[in-house]
């Protein structure tokens, strides 16, 4: 979502590295070309100006004029900025002390709020609630069918006396205040402790379905009511926000489509020009595609510092613990890496997500739109059916792979013989490279980690051969003068003057100095 503008950030700043003085004229660029970046990415006027102004007068003061490096500082009041407009800290849930928790969803017609639900629900799920989804779109056509399906993917049970218009023709006949309701009371009997209202899209001029939303909102009394907004909106994300904040009064922002390739203006305005603060974000079409909103982890992105922090939390959700540390175990035995262990491996990192959404997360990555646009998430589903099209012997014996074999199993993945060559060699680089770091040889080409390393390790770093002799006495001899040289250098380095025999006079030190050596 925000390549573009991580791109021309990144750009500006790059001219600013190695200015150990920054001047008006410098600073003045600089502001000009972010505010351009922020315009381009369908940022809101006034806060792509207010953001420029607010940059421009601390990099204008004290802290970038008497910083060791101004351009690192410059990007650090940019960093504070960004988390600054997009809410400052993360916001959490409000939920009721005496439950249900009610949760209602408003937005737009095509925002995304069925599938946000279903996402949603999910989410709180897997925190440990026991959320009820509750259908109260009448007015879209197949609305509750959807909430179902939905529903049945997330694994949380859906609220749906009334199956709602099921064509554009027909007229809608039941009551969304009444079903919201009648859901809530549901979820109060069968011990649901969060209740999420699905409901109809609506325009913010229409002020009858706006009425509609006020009249839900008041018969259910939600503690939280969430705007649903499409982060691929642009520049009428405020004009739509400010709408749904004077009919609804929501009390915070999510934001859906979030992985679309649009420019992301919507997120760095709707928080700012509103008041009210990003919760989650949709990253992805997936019912596990969705993510608390951190504005510093968000600002990170944008900046092309990554955000490992998610990157971690999702790793600890997904990960095999036992898988992990069989292959640790493996891995200190120094046992042979195999194809089957590429292939739980790659198994362990698909269950993360798109790995195109893996590689945004990586600090440095360094990573441009086109560069990841020509990424192709499949190329990992390629890898994986190369590997099933191998025997369990080939798999744990690659080097019997000879050219029938291999066209064999390239007829068995669809792939060329080619692609199952590189894919070969690949791996037998990786194993040479897991063999040398099992064994504490380190990665060749990196500073101390290749055969010198190694060596040195093994030898204290004094590489003389010891000289050999035949005779014991002559070795005891050899023996007793190295241990006396040993001593003598460390007397040299530890107080020689004090045990040698040698008179202060001798030693050519300052007058009034001999007393320090009785």
């Amino acid at each position: 979502m925000f390549n573009s503008l991580s791109d021309r950030l990144s750009a500006t700043f790059k001219n600013l590295r190695g200015k150990g003085r920054l001047s008006e004229a410098d600073v003045d660029g600089t502001v000009r070309e972010i505010r351009r970046a922020l315009l381009d990415a369908d940022v809101a006027v006034p806060v792509a100006r207010d953001f420029a102004a607010t940059v421009k007068e601390r990099a204008l003061g004290a802290e970038v004029s008497e910083a060791l490096n101004p351009a690192q500082q410059v990007v650090k009041i940019v960093n504070e900025e960004l988390v600054s407009i997009l809410g400052g800290e993360t916001r959490r849930l409000q939920f009721a002390k005496v439950g249900p928790t009610v949760i209602m969803l408003a937005g737009l017609q095509g925002a995304g709020k069925t599938t946000l639900a279903g996402k949603l629900a999910k989410w709180l799920a897997s925190e440990g609630h026991t959320p009820l989804l509750v259908a109260a779109d009448l007015q879209r056509p197949n609305a509750v069918t959807q909430l179902k399906v939905v529903g049945e993917r997330a694994g949380v049970p859906v609220y749906a006396p009334h199956p709602g218009v099921q064509t554009d023709f027909e007229e809608v006949t039941g009551n969304p205040v009444v079903v919201a309701r009648n859901g809530v009371s549901e979820a109060r009997q069968k011990q649901h402790d969060v209740v999420i209202v699905d409901t109809a899209g609506r325009l913010g001029v229409d002020e009858a379905l706006m009425q509609q939303a006020r009249d839900i909102r008041d018969a259910i009394r939600p503690q939280e009511i969430l705007f649903v907004i499409d982060a691929m909106i642009g520049q009428d994300a405020v004009n739509t926000a400010n709408a749904f904040n004077a009919g609804v009064d929501f009390t915070g922002v999510v934001l859906s489509k979030l992985d679309g390739d649009a420019r992301g203006g919507a997120a760095l305005s709707v928080a700012s020009v509103t008041g009210k603060p990003i919760m989650f974000a949709s990253t992805g079409e997936n019912v596990n595609d969705f993510e608390v909103f951190h504005p510093d982890r968000m600002a990170g992105r944008i900046l092309d510092m990554g955000d490992v922090l998610t990157l971690i939390e999702q790793a600890e959700k997904t990960w095999d613990k036992a898988e992990a540390e069989r292959m640790a175990k493996k891995f200190a035995d120094q046992e042979d890496f195999t194809l089957e262990d590429f292939l739980a491996q790659m198994q362990q990192i698909k269950k993360m997500g798109s790995l195109k959404k893996m590689l945004t997360m990586m600090p440095g990555a360094n990573i441009s739109k086109q560069q990841l646009e020509q990424f192709d998430d499949k190329q990992a589903d390629r890898i994986e059916a190369i590997v099933r099209s191998m025997t369990p012997h080939e798999r744990v014996a690659p080097k019997i792979i000879n050219g029938s074999r291999r066209a064999r199993i390239a007829r068995g993945s669809g792939v060329s013989v080619s692609e199952v060559n590189q894919l070969l060699e690949r791996f037998t680089e990786a194993q040479k490279m897991m063999k040398k770091l099992a064994a504490g040889g380190g990665i060749p080409g990196i500073p101390g980690g290749g055969a010198r390393g190694k060596k040195n390790a093994r030898g204290g770093g004094n590489n003389k051969k010891k000289q050999k002799f035949g005779n014991p006495a002559k070795a005891a001899q050899a023996a007793l003068e190295a241990d006396q040289k040993s001593k003598a250098a460390a007397g040299a380095a530890f107080g020689a003057a004090k045990n040698a025999d040698l008179k202060p006079e001798d030693l050519n030190l300052p007058k009034g100095f001999e007393k320090f050596l009785r």
